[in-house]
């Protein structure tokens, strides 16, 4: 159990402060740690993928004996005091060994304990340095792009989905300008295999999983690329997309599920406030609907109206004794009409 540290100044109550749980969190910083074994595959993968995260990555340069799937050992702990020390939530362990060549192991952290671990292999990958092409800026936000129904419906496709979701994603924001996309990462599966055409959705099942065969699992690939937009003679640009590096082909190996009890309170959001809910966020409020284009639209419903006492325009014509007094003038021309009345003459000079 980690110790709780009380601010002796102000600074550090600042520093204690700003690593508090808040609403809308901070980007996820990764750390980049070396096993005791690393080969130059492993270095160089490494250095490719702290670069798409820079500047949210901090690297361990030496080489730690930690091995994260080993129970016996005390590489939780070691993580659990890093993710403290560095306010980390993410953490890439790189070892290899001749059962497990070029293993990459992402390690997710909540509330400073591990919460799932993921073990992928590097089959084949391409360095950022055969593009000669234009790299995008550090720390602008990727467009990521999951091409496989594998991602929606395989467990252990949906966990490297939210891992790598996770581990890309940057600062949180509501909008965003388009020219400000300046990289795509697009991450696709092999063809699927007919026996994982159904597969159920049950990513964390209480009970203990079976061993699966992972050599029946397709590939992975993750390319990234940079946009490129271009006149089209629309509102809307023609993009076009350019290589830019890493080239990577991983295959999933072991992984760790999350514990339901902790994965419950890690998916757990605030109270949302009163001008949220009145935005149609959050909870559906009845007879309120947010329309496409924003905008809230309310539904009142009301009783049978009497048509016969609504209040309308006041006009003379309409009046209740209107009827009476234009018999009385039809009926005055009338008489006039009989010879009742005599014409005055005019009088001759």
């Amino acid at each position: 159990m980690l110790r709780t540290i009380k601010p002796k100044n102000a600074r550090s109550k600042r520093v204690l402060d700003a690593r508090l749980p808040k609403e809308i969190e901070d980007a996820r910083t990764a750390i980049f740690v070396k096993g005791s074994h690393t080969g130059e595959t492993l270095n160089a993968v490494m250095r490719e993928l702290m670069a798409l995260k820079r500047p949210d990555a901090i690297a361990f340069n030496k080489k730690n004996q930690i091995h994260p799937f080993d129970s016996a050992s005390t590489s939780t702990a070691s993580l659990e005091f890093w993710a403290s020390k560095n306010d980390a939530s993410l953490f890439v362990v790189g070892q290899t060994t001749k059962k497990r060549p070029d293993g990459l192991t992402f390690v997710r952290m909540f509330d400073g304990r591990v919460l799932d671990m993921l073990e992928v292999g590097v089959e084949k990958w391409v360095g950022m340095a055969e593009f000669k092409t234009q790299k995008s800026t550090p720390g602008h936000k990727p467009l990521m792009h999951f091409a496989s129904e594998l991602f929606d419906t395989h467990p252990r496709f949906i966990q490297l989905k939210s891992m790598l979701l996770d581990f890309f994603n940057g600062e949180i924001v509501d909008s965003i300008c388009l020219p400000g996309l300046e990289h795509v990462i697009s991450v696709t599966c092999a063809p699927t295999p007919a026996a994982l055409n159904n597969a159920t959705v049950n990513m964390y099942p209480n009970q203990h999983p079976t061993p699966e065969d992972v050599s029946v699992l397709p590939k992975v690939h993750i390319r990234t690329y940079t946009t490129k937009l271009l006149a089209s003679g629309t509102r809307i640009p023609r993009v076009e997309l350019t290589p830019m590096g890493p080239s990577l082909d991983l295959t999933l190996r072991r992984h760790q599920q999350a514990d339901p009890e902790m994965l419950k309170q890690a998916m757990k959001r605030p109270k949302l406030k009163k001008t949220d809910v009145e935005k149609g966020l959050g909870k559906k409020r009845k007879n309120m609907e947010v329309d496409e284009m924003g905008d809230l639209r309310g539904r009142v419903h009301v009783g049978k109206q009497d048509l016969g006492k609504l209040q309308t325009r006041k006009m003379k014509g309409l009046k209740a004794g209107a009827e009476e007094d234009d018999e009385m003038d039809v009926d005055d021309e009338n008489d006039f009409g009989d010879g009742g009345g005599r014409k005055k003459r005019r009088k001759e000079d």
